[in-house]
C-alpha cells in the first residue's frame, strides 16, 4: 500500500473517498476538488494513482477489498464515499459491503448494469449511479451538499432540488427575501406527503419542505449550503 498526499484546498466543504480511478471516479474527484471538498483517491492501480497525485488531495495505492487497508487509510471516518470501480463486480461488491461495515452515512456506488446496480442496493448502497445516465459533475454536487438533485442548463445557469433551510421556516416567499439575499428564484415548492406545486410569493416555507430553486450555479450552491 502506497500514500501519496497531494494538494489541499483551503477551505473543504466535506470528505470524500472516491475508490476506483476510472474514467468516472477519476472525473467525479477532479469535480469534488474544484468545488472544495478533501478527496481521499484509491486505486489498486499504480499508474491511475500517480496520474492524479497532483491533481487531487490525498492519493493512495490499496487493495480496497481488504479491510485493514482501508482502515489503515482512515476511510471510516469518512462521512461520503463513491465506488467507482467498473468492470470488477466482485472488487465493486466487497468493497461496497465494506464501506457499509463501517457504517459510512452516504455511500455512491457506480453500476456497470441495472442487475449490478440492484446488487448494489441490496448490499447497501444509499445511492447507485449509471453512468450513461448521470454525469460526474452532476452526481459532485449531489454527493457534496443538501442537494436532493442538481441540473445544469448552461455553464452558468442551474436549477436545483433542496430542503428549505431552516432560516426561512414560517415565511412567505417574500419575507424571505430569498431573491434579493441569495439571487435565487424559488420555482416550486412541495410538502411533505405531498406534490410539487409552483410557488408564488405568499407562500409560506414548511420545515421538510422541498424547494426546486433556480439562478447561477455560484448562487444555488451558496443557497443549497444553508442549514
Amino acid at each position: 500500500m502506497l500514500g501519496k498526499p497531494a494538494k489541499t484546498p483551503k477551505h473543504p466543504t466535506t470528505r470524500v473517498v472516491v475508490i476506483g480511478l476510472g474514467r468516472f471516479g477519476g472525473s467525479l474527484a477532479h469535480e469534488l476538488v474544484v468545488h472544495g471538498s478533501e478527496v481521499l483517491a484509491i486505486d489498486s492501480d499504480p499508474r491511475l494513482v500517480q496520474q492524479f497525485s497532483n491533481d487531487l488531495t490525498h492519493v493512495a495505492v490499496a487493495d480496497t477489498t481488504d479491510q485493514e487497508a482501508l482502515v489503515q487509510l482512515g476511510v471510516p471516518d469518512f462521512p461520503h464515499a463513491v465506488v467507482g470501480i467498473g468492470t470488477d463486480l466482485e472488487a465493486s461488491i466487497l468493497t461496497t459491503s465494506l464501506l457499509v461495515d463501517f457504517q459510512i452515512p452516504r455511500i455512491w456506488a457506480k453500476a456497470t448494469s441495472r442487475q449490478h446496480g440492484r446488487i448494489l442496493e441490496r448490499v447497501g448502497a444509499h445511492h447507485v449511479v449509471l453512468p450513461e445516465f448521470d454525469m460526474g459533475e452532476r452526481i459532485a454536487h449531489l454527493v457534496t451538499g443538501r442537494m436532493l438533485d442538481y441540473i445544469e442548463f448552461d455553464e452558468n445557469y442551474a436549477m436545483v432540488r433542496t430542503t428549505a433551510p431552516r432560516a426561512v421556516v414560517g415565511m412567505t416567499l417574500t419575507e424571505s427575501g430569498l431573491r434579493e439575499h441569495f439571487n435565487v428564484t424559488v420555482v416550486a415548492i412541495k410538502r411533505r406527503g405531498g406534490e410539487f406545486t409552483y410557488a408564488t410569493p405568499e407562500t409560506v416555507i414548511f420545515a421538510d419542505d422541498q424547494l426546486i430553486v433556480s439562478g447561477s450555479i455560484v448562487c444555488v450552491e451558496s443557497f443549497a449550503d444553508l442549514v
